[in-house]
This record gives structure tokens, C-alpha cells and sequence, in this order.
């Protein structure tokens, strides 16, 4: 089983690194999962300020100037099968609605994404971390309590278009901490 390095940052300090430079969900998963603060982070963040959202490009080359031990990443082709969960890592998700229907333009469904952290070294108690969990002390949540409490509520407040389904679109496998 994957060691959880400790949070090292409050909802508070989401919220003040919110404030000061766009601070979401793509700089808070590698935070989480790589045991750094919003601070340590930022220096790190390449052109995510001006941006204000982390593609998987970005996200890999966010990794890179960190020097994460990554382990392996995979991405989804539009022929492929569904991506499965990295052991322990990042997992970015796809919200579905009319931006994923055929024909949409592929940059249409890039705003409408969500990156997580992921613990499932145990398969039968998958973890998810989620900035949008914070108010429970460490933001993480059973894979279940995630899929039925917090993805309705993330698309009620901030994709109401949305058809209430999801799909992993990149996942990174990261190696745990000691």
C-alpha cells in the first residue's frame, strides 16, 4: 500500500493560493499526491498562472520541472478501452455533455475536465483525492463516496450541462513515497 505523504496545505491556503494565482484542481492533485504546498508548487507551474488550467502537457511538463518519479502514463485514444486507475498518482476526468458529442471539437471538452489524486494500491479500497474534498481535513474519499456525492455536486455547481457521466482521459502512475 502506497504511503500518503501528509497534506502539507489547508482548504485555507487552496483558497488564499486561489486567490493569489488561480490555484485548482490540476496544481492541488500534484500537491497532494507529491506532499508539496501551494507555495512550493507555484515556482514550478510554467505558464498555468496566465492559463489557469492544466492540460496534459502542461501537466506532464509541470512533473518534469519537479522531478516526479513517474512511473508510467497513459492517455485515451478515441479507439481504445477505458483507461484504468494508476496504483498511485494523477487521473484527469472528462465530464460528459454536449461537448463530447461527435463532431465537437476536441478543445471544447478541455475545459470541462477535472484532475484527481489517486490511491488504488488496493483495488477493493479505491482512494480519490479531490481539492473540492477539502472541508473533510485531507480531501481524500472513498471511490464510491466520490462518484456518488462529490461528482453530482461538482457538476451541479460548475458543469450544469453536463449528462452526469465521466471518463478518464490521462493517467499517470507516480512512485509513492517511501
Amino acid at each position: 500500500m502506497a504511503t500518503r505523504p501528509p497534506l502539507r496545505f489547508t482548504e485555507e491556503d487552496a483558497n488564499e493560493a486561489w486567490e493569489a494565482y488561480g490555484f485548482n484542481c490540476g496544481p492541488a492533485a500534484i500537491c497532494a499526491i507529491c506532499g508539496m504546498t501551494p507555495e512550493e508548487i507555484r515556482s514550478h507551474l510554467g505558464d498555468f498562472e496566465l492559463k489557469r488550467y492544466t492540460n496534459p502537457t502542461l501537466m506532464w511538463k509541470i512533473l518534469e520541472n519537479l522531478n516526479v518519479r513517474i512511473k508510467g502514463i497513459r492517455g485515451l485514444a478515441d479507439n481504445v478501452p477505458k483507461l484504468s486507475w494508476p496504483r498511485w498518482g494523477l487521473a484527469r476526468v472528462q465530464w460528459e455533455g454536449p461537448w463530447t458529442a461527435p463532431g465537437v471539437p476536441i478543445k471544447a471538452r478541455y475545459r470541462q475536465t477535472h484532475w484527481i489524486g489517486v490511491n488504488s494500491t488496493n483495488p477493493s479500497d479505491i482512494g480519490i483525492w479531490d481539492v473540492n474534498c477539502l472541508n473533510n481535513g485531507n480531501g481524500w474519499v472513498s471511490l464510491s463516496n466520490w462518484e456518488s456525492i462529490i461528482v453530482p455536486a461538482i457538476l451541479k455547481a460548475c458543469h450544469p450541462k453536463a449528462d452526469g457521466r465521466w471518463h478518464l482521459t490521462h493517467t499517470v502512475e507516480i512512485e509513492a513515497s517511501a
